[in-house]
């Protein structure tokens, strides 16, 4: 390796760090009781570090949201092979549903919290589209299912909306601790079950 390569590397192994011990607080203290100090503090780095890689605490949040919707972006557009929209968008579903148990300090991060979404309407629309693309990938598989005769006499964006915050609220309420709260069993295959249970009432015609 070079010493270009090796300086390459080792900066982005800090912005990874910088971006870990981020998230860390931002979840265990809250978004607006973090401070660039605290970061810096975490990841034994000086202020100054913390700067070169990052202007400031908004433009920190705004990268761990954009990098969350690529994940889960990703693994949701591999589904595009799937040739069957139904079994496709079942499949759209367990994906979340999947990401959301396997990451739920960035699911909280990217739905739940109130300060990415605060920090999105300061920035230009165009800089920001992993969101978009995320739920178009939904949007347009959806509409491929109306297609195919499904959902008949239903609205292309207000469906996928709805379709959506419904399992987005079955992972909410999973990562809350809210099914254990009102005793309704084993949390995980609960909320794995109730998915399919939602698939079956979307696929019938």
């Amino acid at each position: 390796m070079s010493i270009t390569e090796r300086k390459a590397k080792e900066k982005e192994e800090l912005r990874a760090l910088i971006l870990q011990g981020a998230k860390k607080l931002f979840i265990e203290n809250g978004i607006e009781q973090t401070t660039i100090r605290n970061i810096a503090d975490e990841i034994s780095y000086s202020v100054g570090t913390v700067y070169v890689y990052f202007k400031d605490k908004d433009s920190i949040l705004h990268e761990l949201h954009t990098l969350g919707f690529k994940q889960l972006g990703g693994e949701m557009r591999v589904l595009t092979s799937v040739a069957n929209p139904m079994e496709r968008l079942a499949a759209i579903g367990r994906v979340y549903v999947r990401f959301a148990m396997d990451n739920p300090d960035m699911y909280d991060l990217m739905f739940n919290m109130k300060a990415p979404m605060e920090f999105l309407k300061k920035i230009e629309e165009e800089e920001w589209n992993e969101g978009k693309a995320t739920f178009n990938v939904l949007k347009s598989t959806v509409e491929q299912c109306m297609a195919h005769g499904y959902f008949k006499g239903h609205q292309l964006e207000a469906l996928s909306f709805m379709i959506w915050s419904t399992v987005h609220g079955m992972c909410s309420l999973y990562i809350r601790g809210s099914i254990k709260a009102v005793n309704l069993g084993d949390a995980e295959p609960l909320l794995l079950a109730s998915h399919e249970e939602f698939v079956k009432i979307l696929s019938r015609k």
